[in-house]
């Protein structure tokens, strides 16, 4: 496992865009699992700003998203393919036919699940996986007691995810989705290197169990310490604990 420590968030977001744009450099065709939510935002600012000056070339990428909200398709702000395409695809040059989301609307969900496990099966895998971290320890939306051998599957999003992510519905608790369709630990541990991103000080006691704890389904993250290519990268007060 490698540690990148930053001064802020800002130089966090610069060395883990450095990362996942070694990996495209490397291998232009890679494929890259990402993630939403606020931390990974800086990132693919500056990978939109290296690809404007054309340092960057995404037109041979494949990605993968870890998860999807039930209920919300891509026209809804809050869905994560909407995010997806707001802050990265729509401004590089990627095939969006080559960007996978998990389907939030599918009729049949579990078949939805069966299909995205496809996806990354016919594409050999994830070459890099982004991750952040939530602070009960979650990894994608696989909460705390979920075993580690799940792929692609529906969750029941814990009080304390929700209320987190209440923040993008204006606080409003009752119109956070309840469920989630998420890529399982079993895929996440699957990918060949994996990336996780993790800033402010209120990160820093889960990052300590995740990383210095027992492996325990209770800390999902803590799993990663099994995986053989691991970087962390933080702020110093996200990593205080490790370093």
């Amino acid at each position: 496992m490698r540690i990148y420590s930053a001064p802020d968030y800002y130089h966090a977001s610069r060395i883990a865009a450095n990362i996942i744009s070694a990996q495209v450099i490397m291998k232009p065709d890679c494929v890259l699992g990402l993630a939403t939510g606020s931390t990974p935002i800086g990132a693919y600012e500056q990978l939109v700003k290296w690809y404007e000056k054309g340092d960057l070339d995404f037109k041979e990428v494949r990605t993968v998203n870890l998860d999807e909200y039930c209920g919300l398709d891509e026209t809804s702000d809050q869905s994560y393919r909407y995010f997806m395409n707001h802050h990265l695809f729509d401004h590089i040059n990627i095939d969006k036919a080559n960007t996978h989301v998990p389907s939030g609307t599918a009729a049949d969900a579990e078949q939805a699940c069966a299909d995205y496990n496809e996806v990354i099966r016919s594409m050999h895998g994830v070459d890099l996986q982004l991750l952040g971290i939530g602070h009960n320890g979650h990894i994608g939306f696989n909460e705390p007691g979920e075993a580690f051998d799940k792929e692609t599957h529906i969750v029941t999003l814990s009080d304390k995810t929700r209320q987190a992510n209440a923040r993008f519905w204006d606080g409003d608790l009752s119109q956070v989705p309840t469920h989630a369709i998420t890529m399982g630990i079993k895929t996440v541990m699957q990918a060949r290197k994996i990336l996780l991103v993790a800033c402010g000080e209120d990160k820093a006691q889960i990052m300590k169990d995740a990383f210095t704890g027992p492996i325990t389904p209770e800390v999902p993250a803590s799993v990663l310490q099994l995986h053989n290519d691991v970087v962390l990268v933080g702020d110093e007060a996200a990593l205080q604990y490790l370093l």
